[in-house]
């Protein structure tokens, strides 16, 4: 089984609209979104929630009044100020540390685990799909994002399916190095822009650290030809395939007001073509060494 991971150094590169169409593409794969900070891969799959799951997280202490003493210990030992002179402890100022509860002499404080978002197993018109929904100002998203990949993969096992395509979270934080630890390979998605090429450059150096070969595909490459130019040079500096070069095209937003798959939406555009060749490219690199292309009329609704 392989997984192709896309992601991109920021938000707002096209990675979300690639990974529709790509699913698209897929013969008898499965879908993952890994974005739970902010997931919107639903908006364009339509999934229909087939489970759902609570996610517990983090865990938060809270005082026990009939049995603490008041002698002021978790007073000295809290360092985030989280624990007022009643001796009431502020659940958005608890960073769940839990020295308060280790060293209170009267074990008065109890450490219950907090239900810290959702995930789901749903299905869309290309296959099963596992995404999930942290919740508003919630913490331990990389533990969120390892578990909806442990259960793509339980998944895609259980049905037989031979790829998972992983819509990955932007950046290079936490959650970035949940989504790519052990993938097959990554499609790093960067615009021609200068904070574009450097955003391309820290998820490359990330990808080396964790040994997972990298392909680079540049969206709206006709915007700036000398940046495509850079961003194409480093690539080949770095050993990086370059799978794509998708130009500028408003079929983009179009296809995502209709919650469609630019595939769908505009099947013979220039988008549509690139992104087809793109996936070709993919699918035949020496990283995932498999074909997995439907027949191009089939996606078409």
């Amino acid at each position: 089984m392989r997984e192709l991971v896309i992601v991109s150094g920021k938000g707002g590169t096209g990675k979300t609209s690639v990974t529709a169409s790509f699913a698209a593409l897929a013969e008898n794969g499965v879908l993952c979104d890994a974005d739970v900070d902010a997931a919107d891969l639903h908006l364009l799959m339509a999934p229909v929630v087939r489970e759902r799951n609570a996610f517990m997280g983090g865990s938060i202490a809270a005082i026990r009044q009939d049995d603490c003493v008041e002698c002021g210990r978790c007073l000295e030992l809290c360092k985030f100020n989280a624990i007022s002179e009643d001796f009431v402890i502020d659940p958005l100022s608890c960073e769940g540390c839990g020295v308060c509860v280790d060293l209170c002499p009267e074990t008065a404080i109890d450490f219950t685990v907090q239900q810290c978002g959702e995930w789901y197993k749903s299905d869309t018109r290309f296959g099963p799909m596992v995404h999930a929904r942290l919740g508003i100002a919630e913490e331990n998203s990389g533990k969120l994002v390892s578990l909806v990949r442990q259960e793509t993969r339980k998944l895609a096992e259980a049905k037989g399916c031979g790829i998972i395509l992983t819509d990955g979270p932007p950046g290079i934080g936490c959650p970035v190095i949940a989504s790519i630890g052990g993938a097959t390979a990554l499609v790093i998605i960067v615009e021609p822009t200068v904070s574009g090429l450097h955003d391309m450059q820290r998820v490359a150096e990330l990808a080396a650290h964790f040994k997972v070969p990298g392909l680079v595909c540049v969206n709206k490459y006709d915007l700036n030809s000398d940046m495509t130019r850079e961003i194409e040079e480093y690539a080949a500096k770095r050993n990086m395939q370059l799978v794509g070069r998708i130009p500028f095209d408003p079929v983009f937003t179009e296809a995502m007001i209709q919650g469609k798959s630019v595939l769908e939406q505009a099947p013979e555009s220039e988008a549509a073509i690139a992104l087809l060749d793109t996936w070709r490219k993919i699918m035949s690199s020496p990283s995932m060494n498999t074909m997995g292309i439907k027949d191009f009329s089939a996606v078409i609704q």
